[in-house]
């Protein structure tokens, strides 16, 4: 039974030997020709460049800061009375000394009339004692009447003159009065919303202010710097070339300005010093209580500048692909700071190369290139 099974193996063997011998034509056809996987080094990987610039780059601190008005004032009533008249929009643009707001006067302006008719007694009183003086220093170097009439009358001139005083006195203080029924603008700026219209009954104890005016021009910025950065800062002012530009998130425009205060403290809890720019802000650009970024320059200084995007970050840290003769070649360097769509590099390259700015993903080091034209907006 072995025997017979071990003929019949062979025999089917060489039965499916001369299968697959008939069948070759069918699973190889005739012009297949095996090809070679591309690899790398046979490939050409387009990519745009930069170049790597040479040039005076200014040295900036940069901060988050707030914008702050140089002045508020909250309009309050100095007089308990009703209002009769509201003179401006709210959100409107004022002016210092323009008429906001008028009260109810009429109640003052009768004891300013009252009060100007006394004095007008008072002076016609004074007059007829300044008479009775003259007649009676006459009649006394006549010796036609006692001295006694004489002093009487310098007293009744005295009294009429302190009366005088006294109810002019009087008669200004009204008139100061008078002038808290009128409400105008102590600077200029821009008024908020009025927490009450005509017909409101305002209060001088009234905690809430009936409208508040904020200064726009000139602006301040404040943000905080540590402290390490006041050396420079402090070097900066005296020579002469601090000078800080403001962002405004969203704007299209910048802000200029110049730092006008240094906090004489450093926070203890935090390590920074407090910075204040006043900024001229004449176009409205900034508006209180908006965040902004802030930049310091304290000075100018030689430094080698390539695109933003061709910096790439690896474990081993910074380097660009830079090409020279369609050879992409790796170079590590150090970067300094970011200027923008800028990055100074403090070593690692010298100037004048060519730098890839897109097209990094598919680059390995000494790989072929070609470069193509850079799209708009890189």
């Amino acid at each position: 039974m072995t025997k017979r099974t071990w003929k019949l193996g062979v025999a089917l063997v060489v039965i499916a030997i001369g299968v697959a011998a008939a069948t070759k034509s069918y699973w190889s056809p005739q012009g297949a020709v095996a090809q070679a996987p591309v690899t790398p080094q046979n490939r050409t990987i387009p990519v745009e460049v930069g170049q790597a610039v040479k040039k005076k780059t200014p040295v900036l601190i940069e901060a988050l800061g707030t914008v702050t008005p140089v002045a508020s004032v909250a309009i309050k009533s100095r007089v308990d009375n009703e209002i009769v008249g509201v003179h401006f929009n709210d959100g409107a643009l004022v002016n210092k000394g323009d008429l906001l707001l008028t009260l109810d006067s009429r109640a003052v302006q009768a004891q300013i009339a009252q009060a100007e008719g006394t004095v007008a007694k008072d002076q016609a009183l004074l007059e007829g004692a300044e008479r009775d003086v003259r007649r009676y220093t006459d009649l006394v170097a006549k010796n036609a009447t006692p001295i006694i009439n004489l002093d009487n009358a310098k007293t009744q001139v005295a009294s009429q003159q302190a009366s005088i005083k006294a109810d002019s006195g009087a008669l200004e203080n009204l008139r100061v009065q008078f002038s808290y029924y009128t409400i105008r603008a102590p600077i200029s700026g821009r008024i908020s919303a009025a927490a009450v219209k005509v017909g409101n009954y305002v209060r001088a104890a009234d905690l809430t202010p009936i409208a508040t005016i904020i200064q726009q021009a000139p602006i301040y910025v404040s943000f905080t710097v540590p402290q390490r950065s006041l050396p420079e800062i402090r070097q900066a002012l005296a020579n002469e070339t601090a000078t800080i530009e403001v962002i405004v998130p969203g704007a299209t425009k910048h802000a200029q300005g110049a730092v006008t205060m240094v906090e004489n403290t450093v926070d203890v809890a935090t390590g920074t010093a407090m910075i204040r720019a006043t900024m001229p802000n004449e176009d409205g650009l900034l508006w209180p209580g908006t965040l902004v970024n802030a930049q310091l320059k304290v000075r100018e200084e030689e430094g080698i500048t390539v695109p933003s995007a061709a910096v790439q970050v690896s474990q081993q840290g910074s380097y660009v692909f830079t090409v020279k003769d369609n050879v992409a070649k790796v170079q590590a360097v150090k970067v300094a700071r970011i200027i923008g769509p800028e990055t100074v590099i403090e070593t690692g390259l010298a100037g004048g190369e060519t730098v890839v700015t897109d097209g990094h993903l598919q680059l390995t080091n000494n790989a072929r290139v070609t470069i193509r034209a850079n799209r708009a907006g890189t």
